[in-house]
């Protein structure tokens, strides 16, 4: 359109039909969602906030005002938890089965949804249909019989009785948010890859690695949060104290033969849970950009 057809549309006033006017909507928007939205984010953080200043409170505070604020403040709770050598065992126990489940989740899975998602082959959909099917089956239904399997192959009291099954577990969820991912990488730079020379490890690694970086770093944080949490797994397995992770330890130094040092549990609980809430909170945009490019994918 030329410059004389645009001076011809302008009207009377001057003004032009075809600019494009900023919205003249103003404000903070409706009051109740932020007033829905404070409520949940209240619901999310008090009982985190309970147990953090729980553990500055002593057993008779907790029982006599169980909502009050801690007065005096006391630090011996988390002092005895900090000087205590299985808490730190426990951390250690923790680490070294989180890391190793996370590493182990996250290279299978990615092997596994590179081959459902990049080739045809008879049966591809059947198997993924499998993993799919493996969301609905908790640890929990498998439990009794996962405790013989491992006793026959000698694995209770052992690091790799919890790390084995918990890459099993995850493997179904990391290959249902990575297959999205790999199947939206353009078939033209996988052959352009081919022409230039490049196998299929070196696409793997080179291409398919990087471009499905945030579906990779989405599936190792839940790796690693559920098996930093995990429970009912090493309480089943291990019966050894100097083999308990940290869930474990924390029931174990705060219970008693005939009582339980509810201050000391708080205090126990909320040290444990810091590395998973500081870890998941650094990644939080990178969780929710790997879930919402599987669900576009």
């Amino acid at each position: 359109m030329s410059a004389t057809a645009l001076a011809a549309g302008k009207t009377a006033s001057g003004s032009n039909p075809y600019e494009v006017r900023p919205s003249k909507k103003t404000g903070w928007g409706n009051p109740v969602v932020y007033f829905v939205a404070l409520c949940f984010v209240a619901l999310m953080i008090s009982p985190v906030l309970y147990i953090i200043l729980g553990g500055f409170r002593d057993g008779s505070q907790i029982t006599v005002r169980p909502a009050s604020w801690p007065n005096p403040w006391r630090i011996s709770s988390y002092v005895g938890v900090l000087t205590n050598g299985a808490f730190w065992r426990a951390l250690s126990n923790s680490v070294i089965a989180a890391v190793i489940t996370t590493a182990g989740t996250v290279a299978l899975g990615l092997m596994v949804s590179f081959v459902l998602a990049r080739y045809k082959f008879r049966g591809s959909g059947a198997m993924y249909s499998l993993f799919a099917a493996g969301l609905m089956f908790p640890i929990t239904v498998a439990i009794t019989p996962l405790y013989i399997m491992l006793k026959f192959l000698h694995l209770l009291d052992n690091l790799a009785g919890i790390i084995l099954p918990g890459i099993a577990f995850a493997l179904p969820v990391t290959v249902i948010i990575l297959v999205p991912f790999l199947r939206a990488i353009p078939y033209e730079i996988q052959e352009a890859a081919e022409i230039d020379g490049c196998g299929r490890l070196g696409f793997f690694f080179r291409m398919v690695l990087p471009l499905s970086m945030p579906g990779v770093i989405t599936t190792g944080i839940l790796a690693f949060i559920g098996s930093w949490n995990g429970f009912m797994l090493p309480l089943y397995i291990f019966s050894e104290p100097k083999m308990y992770t940290l869930p474990l330890a924390v029931r174990n130094m705060a219970t008693g033969q005939y009582s339980a040092d509810t201050a000391l549990m708080l205090a126990a609980t909320s040290l444990a849970m810091l590395p998973a809430i500081g870890f998941f909170s650094l990644f939080e945009r990178r969780i929710v950009g790997g879930l919402t490019g599987a669900v576009k994918g």
